[in-house]
């Protein structure tokens, strides 16, 4: 059955929206967006094992006819002990709709596993998904990687911090960009209930991505939601600041009427009408991809 715009518009803006893309309580709004944006015609291959885990697989999304296209890694949000990604399919059909090869990848939950054991698993799903990007197409030295919300932490983090890359061999080289959406790169979790994904004596400074930044990272888009209430706008604004310090490309761009759910849920293809955020990623791939 379709839905027209309205109908999602209502649907996406009621209450329980609030938890769609970190909830599974709003399994049936995830279902309407996942099956309103079919992957037909695309090479989707799931369920893909990067390492050990039962947590550690990734699912892939590839144009047919690709050829050495850009690769993009996707990193789900939900604060970092929930969230799975099999509810943003749509992520992957729209990145890959756009002529991307697109992985989005599930990672080991707090508060079982605290930093940094998510980011050593995006690590892994990087390296899955370049050593293997040729099988659909892409380019292992034209990847981008992307997340929202706790995704959009892991993202900056993985690439910014040196040490997680050069754990798993991956050069800094191939990274063409990084798209943080909505993430928290810059508070101090110790006075929120996020506090039980870090280390219990763990430190801001020691942790957080906007202090890791190193000299040579790739260019970022930081997007941020007018009306977002979860992740304060300040967040973007010092991993800004700590980029341009660093001598970093970065672009922070606030798009107007989208909240925290609403930023992801206008990457769907059918939901643009939301927001620019697919409009935004689209873009910088494009002006930063290998041609």
């Amino acid at each position: 059955m379709r839905f027209s715009s309205r109908l999602i518009l209502a649907l996406m803006g009621a209450a329980a929206l609030s938890a769609v893309l970190s909830s599974c309580s709003s399994d049936r709004i995830v279902q309407t967006v996942n099956a309103t944006n079919s992957p037909r015609g695309l090479n989707v291959v799931q369920n893909q094992r990067y390492g050990p885990d039962t947590r550690n697989t990734i699912d892939v999304y590839a144009p047919q006819e690709a050829r050495s296209a850009p690769v993009v890694l996707f990193i789900h949000g939900g604060s970092w002990t929930g969230g799975d990604k099999s509810q943003h399919a749509f992520v992957g059909e729209s990145l890959a709709r756009a002529g991307y090869v697109t992985g989005v990848m599930n990672y080991r939950l707090a508060p079982q596993n605290r930093y940094p054991t998510y980011i050593q698993d995006a690590a892994l799903a990087l390296k899955w998904l370049r050593d293997n990007a040729g099988k659909y197409g892409g380019n292992p030295q034209n990847v981008f990687v992307a997340g929202h919300s706790a995704g959009g932490f892991n993202a900056v983090e993985l690439v910014d911090n040196a040490r997680w890359l050069r754990e798993v061999n991956v050069p800094i080289s191939s990274i063409r960009g990084v798209i943080g959406i909505a993430g928290p790169y810059s508070y101090d979790f110790r006075e929120f209930s996020s506090r039980n994904a870090f280390p219990e004596e763990g430190l801001p400074d020691d942790i957080m991505p906007d202090r890791h930044v190193r000299a040579d990272a790739p260019p970022h888009l930081l997007l941020v939601a007018a009306n977002d209430t979860t992740v304060y706008p300040q967040n973007a604004i010092n991993m800004e600041a700590a980029l341009q310090k660093a001598g970093a490309q970065v672009e922070r761009k606030v798009l107007p009427r989208l909240n925290h759910i609403t930023i992801l849920g206008a990457v769907a293809r059918n939901l643009t009408f939301l927001g620019g955020t697919r409009a935004e990623i689209i873009q910088f791939i494009e002006a930063r991809r290998l041609k």
